[in-house]
């Protein structure tokens, strides 16, 4: 008797305790974003070393509906598929564009409409695509511009360049550009207006684009789960107004594009 207590009294400590490791499992559950450290204004490290950006303080409005801990994790953009195959990050949440992509990732819903831009100096005297003939265009690694530029509809148009530049991040393909080390910059027009506000005048986008793409949320392929959870949470956001207020906040409203899929 005195066994079948004592067995009795184990199980119920047991259970006790994988109940509070589960509660507090559950309450300690975190969201790791994993995004590009230098991509403003969506995911960039502020004067103080802090990142921030919309998609992140996106990604933290989310947590704070659903009490996670959100986990920004810097990424290098073209190893963005490794980190998210092997579980280091929950998602790609940094103006990721999912045209071309569509079967590679579980999307949420598009958020924002994005085009792709040609940004030149205001004095170099360059007006049109056909005026880079023979100049510098420089680009990120693994990006929409760059997929749109070696695309077989602009393949013409690159095979006029004297020369094509890839680089890592876009700061440093605008300190390039500063420098006259490039021509144009082909990029994100949402980058390329705050990249361009925050230089002053010497820099302006060519009306002519490249292409035009729209961002969603990328997640592992068949992570639905999830994806249709945080989607919940962003319309959620949407109604209160908190996406209009983040969008604002970073120069991006006139981008949104969230109604027509609601």
């Amino acid at each position: 008797m005195k066994k079948t207590t004592a067995l009795l009294l184990c199980g119920a400590l047991a259970a006790g305790m994988l109940t509070g490791c589960g509660g507090k499992e559950e309450e300690g559950k975190t969201f790791t974003v994993g995004f590009d450290a230098e991509f403003p204004p969506y995911g960039y490290a502020d004067e103080n070393g802090e990142y921030t950006g919309f998609d992140l303080e996106m990604a933290q409005a989310v947590c704070d509906l659903e009490g996670w801990e959100l986990v920004k994790q810097p990424i290098d953009w073209d190893s963005k598929d490794m980190e998210l195959s092997s579980g280091a990050i929950d998602c790609i949440w940094n103006g990721f564009t999912m045209d071309g992509r569509e079967n590679e990732y579980t999307w949420s819903d598009p958020y924002i409409d994005n085009s792709q831009v040609y940004v030149v100096a205001a004095d170099s005297g360059i007006s049109t695509p056909a005026d880079l003939a023979g100049k510098v265009v420089g680009v990120q690694k693994d990006s929409s511009a760059l997929a749109a530029l070696e695309s077989e509809e602009n393949a013409a148009l690159l095979a006029s360049f004297g020369e094509m530049t890839q680089y890592a991040d876009y700061n440093t393909a605008f300190m390039d550009l500063e420098a006259g080390g490039i021509d144009c910059l082909a990029m994100d027009i949402g980058v390329a207006a705050y990249q361009i506000e925050s230089r002053g005048d010497g820099y302006v986008m060519l009306e002519e684009r490249l292409a035009s793409e729209k961002y969603a949320v990328g997640f592992l392929k068949g992570n639905t789960e999830l994806c249709e959870q945080v989607q919940k949470d962003i319309y959620k956001l949407y109604d209160d107004g908190k996406v209009k207020e983040l969008a604002d906040k970073y120069g991006l409203t006139e981008f949104l594009c969230m109604e027509e899929y609601k």
